[in-house]
């Protein structure tokens, strides 16, 4: 690490601590050139993960994205905010997690919906109307009917 005030290369760490929920680590560093003392920060570097969307066009994956998209589905719905924050945490982490430099928007849709049917049923079939473009009320139904039947069972 280079000192920001006298460039000098060798330094030695006076105090580690966590910042920012676990995800980075603050470091107070004294220089050995001049003594001085600065801080730097440390987290882990995420290679950009790219969702194909359904006209063939990528964008980088934003793991904000799917959360507005939970929360507007839960509107109005009794689900702790926390539980939200956690599915898309999950989400996001299944898809860095996948290893693959590009997932399609459809797999990025399933796994959403799969999460909001745990989660909150009316959520899920909000999310799934809009999500598969439901055209008419029979194809809405029909997606009612299986979801009662998987309950039933």
């Amino acid at each position: 690490m280079r000192c920001m005030y006298c460039d000098c290369t060798e330094s030695k760490v006076i105090d580690s601590r966590s910042a920012d929920d676990d995800r980075t680590i603050r470091r107070r560093r004294e220089c050995m050139g001049c003594g001085r003392r600065f801080t730097t920060y440390e987290t882990i570097e995420v290679t950009p993960v790219l969702v194909v969307k359904s006209d063939g066009n990528r964008q980088a994956f934003d793991v904000g994205k799917i959360k507005r998209g939970i929360v507007k589905a839960c509107e109005k719905r009794p689900v702790p905010a926390e539980k939200i924050d956690r599915l898309s945490e999950e989400i996001a982490k299944r898809v860095y997690n996948s290893m693959e430099p590009e997932i399609s928007s459809k797999a990025i849709g399933e796994l959403v919906m799969e999460g909001l049917k745990e989660l909150d049923e009316v959520a899920y079939v909000r999310y799934a109307s809009v999500y598969r473009s439901f055209k008419d009320i029979s194809s809405f139904m029909s997606e009612l009917q299986s979801m009662m039947e998987k309950k039933s069972k």
